[in-house]
C-alpha cells in the first residue's frame, strides 16, 4: 500500500516509521535538532511551498532515512494510511 502526501508525492506505507504533527513535535529541542541534521545531510524533502504542518519519517532495511514535511495535517495522513484507500484523482 502507499500513501500520498500531496503534490506527487506517493511513498510506500512499509517504509513509514512515523507521522508527526509539526508544530507538537518541534516543541522538543531534540526534534529540531534531528530535522536541522537531517536537513544538512539532504535528507528533507519539502512536498509542498504551502505552510507544513505534519513530517513523514521513513526508513529502510539499512538505517538509512528520509524525512518528509507535508502541508497535510498528521491526522490527514493517519486517516489516509488506515483507510488503505489510495484515490488516483489526488495525483
Amino acid at each position: 500500500m502507499y500513501l500520498h502526501l500531496g503534490q506527487s508525492i506517493i511513498i510506500p506505507t512499509r517504509d513509514i516509521l512515523g507521522i508527526f504533527d509539526l508544530d507538537n513535535a518541534s516543541y522538543s529541542h531534540i526534534t529540531r535538532n534531528f530535522l536541522r541534521d537531517a536537513e544538512e545531510r539532504g535528507q528533507v524533502f519539502t512536498v509542498s511551498e504551502e505552510l507544513p504542518k505534519s513530517f513523514v519519517l521513513c526508513g529502510d532495511e539499512k538505517g538509512n532515512y528520509l524525512v518528509y514535511i507535508s502541508q497535510l495535517s498528521s491526522s490527514t495522513l493517519l486517516r489516509r494510511c488506515e483507510s488503505g484507500i489510495f484515490e488516483t484523482s489526488e495525483l
